[in-house]
């Protein structure tokens, strides 16, 4: 599980910026809280509000730009492509700082990373035993007028030194080092494959009509996760009795001319929505169906997963096309281990005012930018903020800032 993330001179946020999901003995105990052994305490879900062009999206990307960079960095593209994220545009030859706290496999690691957008200038991975942290790998960009290299140390990581300093410097190096089959990076990329996000360097990937195939050919390949498909999206009173997902045969071209001789089949599966009223059965393809349902539909094909096997969610704008009260149905899964039992994790920013209800102040952050400088911070870290205060009321009248100034 994600215990912290911080970063600095990404996108929007200028400054160092913290999101975390631990949290102290205060707060009653809820069904989002996860009671680690040593007595802290962590949330399973974390919310983020503030006005459109505040810097939410760029507050949940730092965990998905990790995620790719620690997964797929060395073999996505040539030695001399840039790095694919922006540095603040006030400090564009600065470096970029990312620092990310995890737990995985029952020990707490802390990974480090300082970057350009052509090099990495510092890559560490520690370990904490008792109350300090231990050193596994530490990677150091070293350059003179002449020459430039790595410098780098390790303890027990397992990755020969002559192959890690000559690890490209756009890559990292715990993506390298699963290359090179190395058993505790192999552990490091699963777990942060395990991290789903609809952002791209771009912001919010945007709904289209392939991600309904898409969806489709995954619950049809996944019987159970098509069970709980069908379970949950009838549970949202959508008018749904079941979902089938059928499959048809297409003719894709094969050839720039278009040339309808030179073409392949693929197997394409499409959605349909059955629906049953006192008299009648009659079924719709998905693609009929209102916007906010085939958006639960998609949405679902990346949740699922995550509720079964663990892992992160990080998704922007998570009521884009649905209704309201569809939000608390979503978070519920995250609730209970029927739906979660390995204690997954989702953050996600949301224009819903209404999440100030459902969540305790320390599962919400306010995001605003200030001076073209993107800032958050908890709400249990505002002085003088009860718990039992209404913080829905208090962040519609502006109490709270983070709101649009209209």
């Amino acid at each position: 599980m994600i215990l912290q993330v911080s970063f600095s001179n990404f996108y929007s946020f200028k400054n160092k910026a913290e999101v975390s999901f631990q949290f102290g003995k205060k707060p009653h105990q809820s069904f989002y809280d996860i009671n680690l052994p040593d007595g802290r305490r962590v949330n399973k879900v974390i919310g983020a509000v503030g006005a459109n062009g505040s810097g939410k999206t760029q507050m949940l990307k730092p965990l998905a730009f990790l995620s790719w960079f620690i997964t797929s960095s060395f073999l996505s593209f040539r030695p001399d492509e840039k790095i694919p994220f922006k540095p603040h545009a006030e400090s564009p030859k600065a470096d970029s700082e990312f620092e990310v706290i995890f737990i995985m496999g029952g020990q707490e690691y802390k990974y480090k990373l300082v970057i350009n957008d052509s090099c990495v200038m510092h890559e560490s991975l520690y370990i904490k035993s008792s109350h300090l942290y231990s050193y596994i790998f530490v990677r150091d960009f070293v350059s003179d007028e002449e020459t430039s290299t790595y410098d780098f140390k390790q303890k027990g990581f397992g990755f020969a030194k002559n192959q890690a300093v000559k690890i490209r410097k756009n890559a990292c190096l715990i993506a390298a080092a699963y290359n090179y089959d190395v058993p505790l990076a192999k552990e490091l990329v699963e777990y942060f494959g395990r991290i789903e996000f609809n952002i791209s360097v771009t912001g919010r990937q945007h709904f289209n009509r392939h991600h309904l195939f898409k969806a489709a050919k995954f619950f049809h390949d996944n019987s159970e996760f098509y069970e709980l498909l069908n379970q949950t999206m009838c549970g949202f009173d959508l008018g749904l009795t079941s979902l089938e997902m059928r499959k048809t045969i297409t003719k894709i071209s094969n050839d720039i001319t278009n040339d309808s001789d030179d073409s392949v089949e693929e197997d394409v599966f499409i959605p349909f929505a059955i629906h049953k009223s006192e008299d009648s059965t009659f079924e719709l393809p998905l693609f009929e169906e209102s916007s906010g349902t085939q958006s639960a539909f998609v949405l679902l094909q990346r949740l699922l997963p995550v509720l079964r096997h663990g892992g992160l969610a990080v998704f922007d704008e998570i009521d884009n096309d649905l209704h309201p009260h569809l939000l608390p149905h979503i978070l519920e899964l995250f609730k209970f281990e029927e739906t979660n039992p390995h204690n997954a994790q989702i953050i996600f920013s949301c224009h819903t005012p209404e999440i100030l209800n459902l969540l305790s102040k320390h599962q919400i952050y306010l995001v605003e930018k200030i001076n073209q400088e993107s800032e958050c911070w908890r709400l249990d870290e505002v002085s003088g903020l009860r718990a039992d205060d209404n913080l829905y009321a208090k962040y519609m009248a502006g109490a709270l800032s983070a709101i649009p100034d209209l």
